[in-house]
């Protein structure tokens, strides 16, 4: 979810798309998803996880004010700082990868390729395979 939350702050369409349908598949909610897209603070989720989406909205529009208070505001909610390590690298990665995406024309594609993509990496997770063992 956090992948799709910053890519759709990103306003990157694919990613938020791909990401977005895998969160889906694993929440078995894409209303739940929706919410969190349409206004995360009125979202159905509890104040630890809406602290999670403020942190994230912070760092992916204005990550040059993040703060001690951000920062204390997420660990009172119950977030390690490994926790907001975590956020604050995959932010910064999937910011990287949706301008790369962007700036490179990858498209926004259909709902149902959308949801095969969902299905299949919630089911297979994104490792990558050893393609040398692979036989054809």
């Amino acid at each position: 979810m956090l992948t799709a939350v910053t890519s759709r702050r990103n306003d990157c369409l694919f990613l938020t798309g791909s990401h977005a349908a895998v969160a889906a598949e694993l929440l078995g909610d894409r209303e739940l998803l929706d919410a969190v897209f349409k206004d995360f603070e009125s979202a159905p989720f509890d104040a630890r996880c809406r602290s999670s989406f403020q942190f994230l909205a912070k760092i992916c529009r204005q990550s040059f004010a993040v703060t001690q208070e951000n920062i204390d505001r997420a660990k009172a909610a119950g977030w390690s700082d490994e926790a907001l390590h975590a956020d604050v690298t995959v932010c910064a990665l999937i910011q990287i990868y949706n301008t790369w995406i962007d700036e490179t024309g990858v498209q926004d594609t259909s709902a149902s390729a959308y949801k095969m993509m969902g299905k299949r990496l919630a089911e297979r997770g994104y490792a990558f395979r050893n393609l040398s063992t692979t036989t054809k």
